[in-house]
């Protein structure tokens, strides 16, 4: 009897908390930023979106290296000792300087890996040292409940200015039994409020992760894309309200998409890009869905035509409306790395910049280039922080001349 009863109050919860979609706030439009577009380019919008549901013709077969980097400032995020490095993300402060975010510890998910956080001056182009913003032991106290392991940090700006941190926390079981975090700073990331736990499900509330950016709606709330590894491996789409959920939506189906990323096409059409994990005899592509209704509902469409080897890729919007991702464009393995280009009213993506490069290596000596994360800092730049090989984690700087040099560099040798 006490089962029943106990099955009845779980069954209600999940109702209740799912039954009362009219009393939350209604969908606002995706916020997208000013473009410098002249009219032609708008006009060609409706048909971009519309080769981007049927595929794009890039392959790596049809696409080129440009020049080796160069006109391009590289560093290393700060050494902080630790054996290894991951999941690194980034973002643009006031000041006009980098924060960085990442997990380090004796390896992935063990119990000593922390939160850290430096700050890049692109005055000096130098990464200040290293401080933590979380560990297992705060994040125990804060949460007031058991932490096993941390991990994917990724920060977002409030339409308030404040910073908003998510971090992955786990309790119980490998990553499909995490859930969501959250801290936010009022000083650009010096200090952190308490962290408070994203209620994703009424129920279990378990196996939600994040890695790819936040997107800002009109009303001034986030919009999350999230994904699952248990049971399914799926995107959702979470609407916020600072640390509360008002809404989800699935963005993919199945066990073959995760990590999406999005690129906003107006206010109410934008696609999700996904890191395929589909079972061997499955194409090695990268999934894709769309929404015509500000994230409100996705619909799957027809892959985009690049090889992804079971790894996540990267994607920024310029101010000029060119469209960037860094992904590895292999089937198997991590071991090379590229940027793609697809200028503002283009059907196609360009390969502008072979990053890294192990092919040529035997398979036991090739690295690992993995997780990359894109900001732009004025619209026209790009910062992007990648994994090398679990020990570091590189940073690239591309100034906004570099790009208008790759793309008449590409248009020369087509």
């Amino acid at each position: 009897m006490n089962r029943i009863v106990a099955f009845c109050v779980l069954l209600l919860a999940a109702v209740s908390g799912y039954l009362h979609i009219d009393s939350r706030p209604a969908w606002a439009p995706f916020s997208i930023p000013q473009r410098s577009i002249d009219l032609a380019e708008q006009e060609r919008e409706p048909e971009l979106t519309q080769v981007y549901k049927s595929g794009l013709t890039s392959s790596r077969a049809s696409v080129k290296a440009t020049t080796p980097l160069a006109n391009l400032i590289l560093n290393w995020l700060p050494d902080s000792s630790a054996p290894s490095v991951h999941a690194a993300s980034l973002i643009a402060l006031k000041d006009g300087a980098v924060r960085a975010f990442w997990f380090a510890g004796s390896r992935e998910g063990a119990a000593d890996v922390v939160i850290n956080t430096a700050v890049y001056d692109t005055q000096s182009a130098r990464w200040s040292a290293p401080t933590v913003v979380m560990d297992r032991v705060s994040a125990e106290k804060g949460l007031s409940r058991y932490i096993a392991k941390l991990g994917n940090p990724l920060p977002a700006r409030m339409s308030d200015g404040r910073i908003q941190l998510f971090v992955v926390t786990v309790s119980i079981g490998g990553w499909a039994g995490s859930s969501i975090s959250t801290v936010i700073s009022d000083d650009e990331g010096l200090t952190w409020s308490q962290p408070a736990r994203l209620i994703t499900s009424p129920l279990i509330n378990l196996s939600t992760l994040v890695k790819s950016p936040p997107l800002q709606f009109t009303d001034g709330r986030l919009g999350l894309p999230a994904y699952h590894e248990w049971i399914g491996r799926f995107g959702e789409f979470l609407r916020l309200d600072v640390n509360r959920v008002i809404d989800k939506r699935r963005m993919s189906s199945g066990r073959g998409a995760i990590q999406p990323v999005v690129f906003v096409d107006d206010a109410q059409k934008a696609i999700a890009l996904f890191r395929q994990t589909r079972a061997s005899p499955q194409v090695k592509q990268i999934p894709v869905s769309d929404t015509k209704d500000a994230g409100q509902s996705w619909r799957v469409a027809q892959d985009l035509v690049i090889a992804n080897p079971n790894s996540a890729l990267a994607s920024l919007t310029l101010g000029d409306g060119t469209r960037l991702m860094v992904l590895n464009d292999v089937e198997v393995g991590r071991y090379r790395l590229v940027m793609l280009m697809s200028k503002q009213g283009s059907t196609e993506w360009e390969l502008i910049e072979v990053l890294e490069d192990d092919e040529s290596l035997a398979n036991d000596q090739r690295r690992e280039y993995s997780y990359p994360y894109l900001i732009t800092a004025d619209g026209k730049d790009a910062h992007l922080a990648y994994t090398w090989n679990r020990k570091r984690i590189r940073h690239i700087y591309f100034p906004a001349a570099w790009f208008k040099q790759a793309h008449d560099h590409v248009k020369e040798i087509k």
